[in-house]
């Protein structure tokens, strides 16, 4: 039977917590309220130094061609490799082409001990990663169908859905084909549950409190690493 799926905070904490986003703060409060880890997003500086942001502009700069020195508060990936690489699942979206020796280089210096997968909606991205190294886990990040529809093609290891794409026999066939299925961003309790039962093996959602309510207190210990789809199955019909 599955087991629950790992839960993961979006941008650490999510949106929806008191530290902002994509920080040590974030990445440190979504496991101390109960994650398996989290998702992150990196971009390249002007000097090619990888670094952890979701926009292309801060503070009305332009990343792309500045150096990462003259932007305050921007974490170096390496930095967050190094912090949680024994304890956390990590899901490193790549925003940008350009990043892929600079993250081969960190994951070699601090490979993650707890899983993890380097994702992209960028296909040229992911193929170009699959060249560099046969065995880097890669996720290809889909919001729209005409994305979703390359899932089989592209050499990748997990397909990372926008929630409103999941459908029960998509994530089937995701599983039959060996591939791993996660969603985001799940803020909805009845959804946390519905993608549970329907076997996704991870949930990417801003409400960290209330996916680890859903789906790991009430299911006791095992939840995100173990435990009976049955619970799963009667909690969700019992919402």
């Amino acid at each position: 039977m599955p087991t629950p799926p790992l839960l993961l905070g979006h941008r650490g904490a999510g949106a929806a917590a008191a530290h902002p986003e994509n920080t040590i703060e974030s990445f440190d409060a979504a496991l101390q309220q109960g994650c398996d880890g989290f998702e992150f997003d990196v971009r390249l500086t002007g000097g090619g130094c990888a670094v952890v942001c979701h926009s292309p502009e801060v503070a009305g700069v332009n990343l792309s061609v500045t150096m990462k020195e003259e932007i305050s508060g921007l974490i170096a990936l390496q930095d967050v490799l190094s912090r949680y690489a024994a304890r956390s699942f990590l899901d490193i979206e790549l925003k940008v082409p350009g990043l892929e020796s600079a993250v081969l280089v960190a994951l070699a210096a601090s490979p993650p001990q707890k899983g993890y997968v380097v994702s992209s909606c960028l296909p040229e991205v992911l193929e170009s990663l699959r060249v560099r190294s046969e065995t880097i886990p890669l996720g290809l990040i889909c919001s729209e169908t005409p994305q979703l529809a390359r899932w089989r093609e592209l050499p990748v290891q997990y397909v990372i859905l926008q929630h409103s794409l999941a459908r029960r026999e998509l994530l089937y066939d995701i599983r039959d084909t060996g591939k791993k299925s996660f969603l985001w961003t799940v803020n909805d309790r009845d959804d946390m549950l519905r993608f549970a039962e329907w076997g996704a093996d991870g949930i990417i959602s801003d409400e960290v409190p209330l996916m680890v309510r859903t789906l790991r207190e009430k299911l006791g210990p095992g939840a995100g690493g173990g435990g009976h789809l049955h619970h799963l199955l009667c909690l969700f019909q019992a919402a």
